[in-house]
This record gives structure tokens, sequence and C-alpha cells, in this order.
């Protein structure tokens, strides 16, 4: 499948890479014909889904099955009015039934909206009528249907709701009744063009509301740096990525990419997270390649990994947050597997990464994907040097790449003020060291400004995760008359450090940071809290935490 795609499958050298690396985009692209039921045409009995949750039952799903199950959920969609351009909105946390609803989205030409099942009434009304929803489909979980019921008085768009069980409430439709009853699947005349919207996101909205980021239908072929080229991913892989279908990281990790790649993607369908439960998946399904953010890789590897078989993971990837080298360290001496950071944003596919034929560096995010011009910028717009702190920015005057966003959807002025003259502004800042390789230090509104130093809250960090006592941990500026800003460490402590937090531990600590980073970036000022105040999305709210001090 990958050969269809691109001219050269493998590289030696980053320089072979950049020089020889190519995406051939058909017109007219399409996700769900040209990648899913091309399997199923080829490689019928080829495993594409391998599931299982929490409660014991196991399911396989071949390609051949996959293309059955997603024509009579589209054929069921289509005598529910949706169309190429309609807007639907799934709540699927880990069910099968996710990938069926959006190959089948896909292939009627209709715009997807994956949502999180943490969403309240008002965050639902919010998207239904932002976006103009059409049909949401949704786990049929008390929660999840009655704030969907009760965000139906204002959301005059939605025409239909549907519940895939196990419990399907007045004014829900059953959709395997659905699925199972529909008529044979016609294909639509002509379901999309590559410039259409396939797919939108709403950010977590850090502050303000929610940004709904839109894709084209060319977005999984941005992917294919994510799946064959980052994750490392080949026919027989078997890959778990962590995440809920209601984030981005999802169609990274558990769809575009890897189905592109011929891999297996591996789900465990979860209620909550546990570290042992998840190692016992890599063990007994044999997991060969896995994709967290670091928090998970820091539950981990507080489990004794002695007593689970997990020679079956030959590659690791890590995303979602910076990367903190104690981490990076404990994994790999406990494993001998390197961690391979990626970054990238809700707006892009993977934009900075650590490839197989890399050395990685901890803590950093390892060098531009090619498919990006990326650069970094000084505030004056000038390039910054090597070693100097310099925003990261996407240069399109070239052409715009494969992967990054079309647009903020009805929101012009917006779209403007992150991408214009040509080029499209992260908001996110690092910087690059003699070898070409970037390193993470924070977004532009968090960096600290003390003394006339320039301080990036993840290095601080970095420095904080390697005391014993520290779980999670981020970094703020506090407003200060003599130096401008100073740095608070706002702090979980493990169950251990607990009863001893106190004026003797942040003397410890203080005295810790001094050692492993500049005496200058000590946190000047620390709180111990029981937790991080977080984004549904589970992204640390630096905001809350600086409005609050």
């Amino acid at each position: 499948m990958l050969e269809r795609f691109v001219e050269k499958t493998s590289f030696e050298s980053q320089e072979d890479f950049v020089k020889n690396f190519k995406v051939k985009v058909p017109a007219n692209f399409n996700f769900g014909y040209d990648v899913v039921d091309e399997w199923a045409k080829t490689h019928p009995g080829k495993k594409a889904l391998c599931w299982t949750n929490d409660r014991g039952e196991h399911i396989d799903f071949t390609f051949a099955e996959l293309k059955t199950c997603s024509d009579r959920t589209a054929s069921y969609f289509q005598s529910l009015g949706i169309g190429p351009g309609d807007k639907v909105m799934l709540i699927l946390k880990r069910r099968y039934e996710f990938w069926f609803s959006i190959i089948a989205l896909h292939k009627l030409g209709a715009v997807v909206i994956p949502a999180t099942h943490l969403l309240t009434k008002k965050d639902i009304v919010y998207r239904n009528n932002a976006a103009d929803i059409k049909l949401i489909v949704c786990a049929g979980e008390e929660i999840i249907t009655q704030h969907v019921m009760d965000a139906m008085p204002e959301s005059p768009s939605v025409g239909k709701l549907v519940s895939i069980g196990p419990v399907i409430p007045e004014g829900f439709d059953d959709f395997h009744q659905g699925i199972e009853t529909a008529r044979p699947f016609v294909k639509p005349a002509r379901p999309n063009a590559n410039e259409d919207i396939s797919i939108m996101y709403f950010t977590s909205g850090t502050t303000g509301n929610p940004k709904m980021v839109a894709h084209d239908f060319t977005y999984p072929l941005g992917h294919i740096v994510t799946g064959s080229f980052w994750h490392n991913l080949k026919e027989d892989s078997l890959h778990l990525t962590i995440a809920d279908t209601g984030w981005g990281k999802a169609v990274w990790g558990k769809l575009y990419g890897q189905w592109i790649a011929g891999a297996t993607v591996f789900v465990y369908d979860h209620e909550k997270f546990t570290p042992a439960d998840m190692l016992r998946m890599i063990q007994d399904y044999r997991i060969t390649s896995l994709c967290a953010p670091p928090t998970i890789f820091r539950f981990l590897i507080r489990e004794d990994l002695k007593n689970y078989d997990l020679s079956s993971l030959r590659y690791c990837t890590i995303a979602g947050e910076a990367l903190n080298p104690a981490v990076y360290d404990a994994f790999f001496a406990l494993t001998g597997i390197r961690l391979m950071e990626g970054f990238g944003q809700t707006e892009t596919t993977v934009t900075i990464a650590t490839f197989p034929w890399m050395n990685p560096k901890p803590g950093s995010m390892g060098v531009p994907n090619p498919q990006y011009d990326v650069d970094l910028i000084r505030s004056d717009g000038s390039r910054a040097e090597d070693g100097e702190q310099g925003e990261i920015v996407i240069r399109t005057d070239k052409g715009i790449p494969l992967g990054l966003f079309k647009e903020y959807y009805r929101d012009a002025q917006l779209t403007h003020d992150v991408w214009h003259n040509d080029i499209y502004h992260t908001g996110d800042v690092a910087w690059r060291d003699e070898d070409g390789y970037l390193w993470f230090v924070g977004r532009t509104d968090d960096v600290i400004k003390s003394s006339g130093y320039r301080i990036g809250p993840f290095e601080v960090e970095s420095a904080l995760m390697t005391h014993p006592s520290v779980v999670e941990c981020a970094i703020t500026g506090v407003p200060d008359e003599v130096r401008g800003q100073v740095v608070k460490a706002t702090i979980v402590l493990s169950k251990e450090y607990k009863e001893k937090a106190g004026e003797d531990l942040v003397r410890e600590i203080q005295e810790h940071v001094k050692k492993v980073t500049a005496p200058y970036k000590y946190p000047r000022i620390i709180e111990f809290v029981d937790e991080l105040p977080k984004t549904i999305s589970g992204k640390i709210r630096r905001v809350e935490i600086r409005n609050r001090s």
C-alpha cells in the first residue's frame, strides 16, 4: 500500500529522507476507498483492527470485514440524510464502532467531528451550533446520552441522535439495528474533492472557546510520515497508541498512517488507565510498537517491569508534551528501548521527530519532517541562530504541505492571526543545536523573563522530574518588582513524600534544581498540590496556575 503513495519507502539517513521523500497525491483522494477498500480488495484477510476491552471481550477485524461494516454504516447514515459536507459528531470513546463510523463518513464525503465523552451539555451545545452538526453518534452510557439530550433544545441543526448501546434511550436510534437492516451501499457519484473538509477537531481551549481545526481529504496522506517513518511501522507491526478517539492523537496513531503502512491497530477499550493492565496488554497480545505521552511512560517506569514479558515490544514513540530526559533514561535502563520523540499540533501531522535512522538526544524533539519547511524566528521575524530561542514556524511560500490544516472553520481572522505572510505560527518556542536537533522551551506565553534571562518552563520541569519526590510539575512565572518575574513550581508529590511536604523539602528541591540546571533557573516559589489543573485533553493549564498566583 505504501508504494502507491510514495516513490521511495525506506531511507538510510536524514539527508536521504529530505532529498528523496515525496508523496504522490491522487485526485479526489478518499481514505475509505483508496486505503481501506483497496486493502480489502488485495489482502481481504489481513488483520486491520485488534480490539479488546477491560471486560475481557475481544474482536479482530480484517480489512474485508471493515469494508463490509463501513459500507453498511455509510448506507445507514445515508438513510438518516447524511451526505457530502454534512457534519457528524462521534462521541465513541474507544468503541470499535468509531472505526466503522469514521470510514463510512469519509466514504460519504461528510465531515467527521470526533469528540471526547467528557463534554458537558454546555460543550455540546457550543459545538453543535458552531459547526451546524446534523447527527450525533455516541456511546450508550447514561452520563453521555443525558448530556446529549440536555443539549438538544438549544441545538436546532441536529436532526438525529444515534446510540451504539448498550443502552438505547428514548429519542435515540439504534446503531446496530440500523446497520444490520441497511440497504446495499451506493457510493455517491462524487463524494469529495481533495480540498473539501473531511475532519474537524475542536481544540481543548486553554483560553477562550475551542477553535475548530479543519483538515481536508488529503490529511491522511500527511500521516504517512507519522506511521511509516516515525512510528517505524511495517506490515507485520501490531501498534498501540494510547489515546481516546475524541482527540487528534487517535487518528495520528490509530488509523491513517498505520493502515497506509499496513500495520494492525491494537485498541484497548478501558475506562480507567492502570499501568499494570496496559503492561499486561503489551505482554499478552505481543504488541510490537507503542506510542504514548510522557505521563504514561512516567507511570509505566514506576511498575516492576521484570514481572512482564515485554520481549515483543520493538519500538516506542512519545508525543503530546515534551519528554523529560529522566523518563527517557529510566525507560531505556529498564527495557533497552529508546523513546523516539515527536512534536506536532492538532493543526498539523508530526512536524518534528526523531526518526529510526537517528540517534535520539534525550529531551530533544528531533529534526523537522521534510514535509514541512520548519524554521525558528525571533519576535522581529528574523531567523534565530543555533543556540538561540525562537518561535517554531512553518513557511508556506513554496507550497502548503500535506497535513497542515486548511483553516479555523468560520474564523478567518483567527486563521490570519496564526497564518499570514506565508508563515504559520505554532506559538511554541524552541532552540536548535549544532546538529539541527530542536529542543522544546515552552509556549510563547509560558516563557519566563527574570532579571534579563529567558527561562523555558520545560528545562526547569525536567530538572524537577529528576528529584524522587516529584510525580508531576508545572513551571510558571510570578510577577516580581525586582526581577520582573520569578520562577514558581507547582508540584504533585509521590506518595512517599506527601507527609514530608514543608520548608525542608522546599529547600531540598531548590538545591537539587540548582545543581541539575543553571542556578538562576531554580524555583523561588514552590507549592505542593494534589493535582494539576488540566484541560479535558489532559494538558496542563498553566494559565490557571498563573491566574491564581
